[in-house]
């Protein structure tokens, strides 16, 4: 959903309350273990912002919390609204980079927490005018961003390729329950892998970054994500976004056809497993965004629960990432919930309330490991 990074999230949530009632299917054949045999702790991220309600820095709060991946955004679109000379070089005058994220960087580092980067949007001189969401013309001109991008923020390894691609409104083409939107974004993805580990072999690129639904369901995402040779493209980490409106449990079985939600994990990795055969390794999972919402319904959300389960959501959703040895990390949107004062029905999926309370989710997330 990406919906701290910009995303039209009204659009997000095709999961309701509808959905809960469904009953799971069988799990896939050849589906990985529940639990694994040497289980250790996944990666602790999050999405959230520089500064607290009350102006203070947010970075100590994330210490608190024993964050080790603070995630963000970065616009290719905000970032180079004219066609780079230099495009490589981070210091070429069509270049503007985010002064917050440029902060973000900076705090980070000194606070010993690692930055996830995710750079999702085409400028319309790299597409013809199309807008945002429209894939570039030229794979090289994105790859060659990345790798500017790689030079500005040299002390950040995790890179994530777009965010929630198989959705059409975040990247097209991508018609519903077609290969030809994976296969796109397949090329896309190769062309960013070779850039970033160009730049520095220590990066990590994070692809896929499929969501629990989508114009093409994940299952069909790593079905047909293709490169033209028929393998898939390179990438170190799968990324997902396993929204759920059921409680995290991996016993449940597959949730519905093709759909994933965090339950689903197991399966989801299996039809890695698959899809990654040819290339001898399968890739880890990063659930890059996982919440539930609080208190009431919110412009992203319909279904929501108390602050006290939300709190035991979190605490069975690290549970179930730790248990799972190909699981890298599991990330939360978001530490704050939105401020009723600036948005029509707010987000409710924070660890603070919006003037910067503890929620009892913040106490379940610093305990999980």
């Amino acid at each position: 959903m990406s919906v701290g990074a910009g995303v039209a999230v009204a659009t997000a949530v095709a999961l309701s309350a509808d959905d809960v009632a469904r009953p799971p299917v069988a799990q896939a054949a050849g589906q990985a273990p529940a639990k694994a045999a040497a289980s250790r702790a996944a990666l602790k991220l999050i999405w959230g912002p520089n500064d607290l309600p009350d102006g203070t820095s947010a970075f100590p709060t994330y210490q608190r919390l024993g964050v080790d991946v603070l995630e963000r955004q970065l616009s290719w679109r905000a970032t180079a609204t004219r066609r780079p000379a230099s495009p490589r070089d981070p210091a070429d005058p069509a270049y503007e980079w985010p002064a917050s994220l440029d902060e973000a960087a900076a705090r980070a580092a000194a606070a010993h927490i690692q930055l996830a980067i995710m750079v999702r949007q085409t400028p319309d001189w790299a597409n013809g005018d199309r807008g945002d969401a429209r894939a570039p013309n030229k794979d090289a001109d994105y790859a060659d961003f990345l790798r500017a991008a790689s030079r500005h923020y040299a002390k950040v390894k995790y890179w994530m390729i777009w965010g929630e691609p198989s959705r059409a409104g975040v990247f097209t083409p991508m018609p519903a329950h077609s290969p030809v939107g994976p296969r796109r974004y397949a090329t896309l993805l190769d062309a960013s892998y070779a850039a970033l580990k160009a730049e520095r072999s220590s990066n990590v690129v994070i692809g896929g970054m499929t969501w629990t639904l989508g114009e093409v369901y994940p299952a069909e995402f790593v079905k047909w994500m293709k490169l033209p040779n028929g393998k898939p493209p390179r990438l170190d980490y799968f990324g997902h976004n396993p929204f759920a409106t059921r409680f995290p449990d991996i016993r449940k079985g597959t949730y519905y056809p093709g759909l994933r939600d965090i339950s689903d994990t197991d399966t989801l990795y299996a039809e890695l497993k698959t899809a990654y055969r040819s290339r001898g390794r399968t890739p880890p999972l990063w659930l890059s965004e996982y919440t539930v919402g609080s208190d009431r319904a919110n412009r992203a959300f319909t279904f929501y629960v108390s602050r006290k389960e939300q709190a035991r959501w979190i605490t069975a959703a690290f549970r179930l990432a730790d248990d799972a040895s190909y699981v890298k990390g599991l990330g939360w949107y978001e530490l704050l919930d939105e401020s009723p004062k600036d948005i029509d029905r707010p987000l409710t999926s924070g660890l603070l309330d919006y003037r910067g309370k503890p929620k009892p989710a913040f106490d379940a997330y610093r305990r999980a490991r």
